[in-house]
């Protein structure tokens, strides 16, 4: 009988490609969770839970991503300022009508992704 051996990537075998995603039309959640896979690699049979095994990812038209029922109008970011009583909110439609509509999608794809080492990478 012949003891198979589990495969762990080292650095020199990750090979790391470009993606781009053009997010115009499609829903956000959907999008974020095929980003933060595609970041962390998971999509790959040589996947390696401690090493960055995940591909560069480019998304364009962040501005024109969807969010279903009455989220564009209802959900909201909650940011602290670090003085008391400094919460400050935003809806997410003023968020992608101003100057920086890629922080929707940016949000979401962070939040999907774990808080560790490799995810703050």
């Amino acid at each position: 009988m012949v003891a198979m051996r589990t495969y762990s990537a080292k650095a020199s075998d990750i090979e790391k490609k470009w993606i781009v995603i053009d997010a115009d039309g499609i829903v956000l959640g959907r999008l974020a969770s095929v980003v933060a896979t595609r970041l962390r690699g998971k999509h790959k049979p040589t996947y390696t839970p401690h090493m960055d095994c995940g591909d560069n990812v480019i998304i364009v038209n962040a501005e024109k991503v969807k969010l279903t029922g009455n989220k564009r109008a209802n959900k909201t970011y909650y940011w602290h300022t670090g003085y008391p009583g400094g919460i400050k909110s935003r809806k997410a439609g003023a968020i992608l009508d101003g100057k920086h509509p890629e922080r929707v999608v940016s949000k979401a794809i962070e939040r999907m992704v774990p808080k560790g080492l490799l995810g703050r990478r």
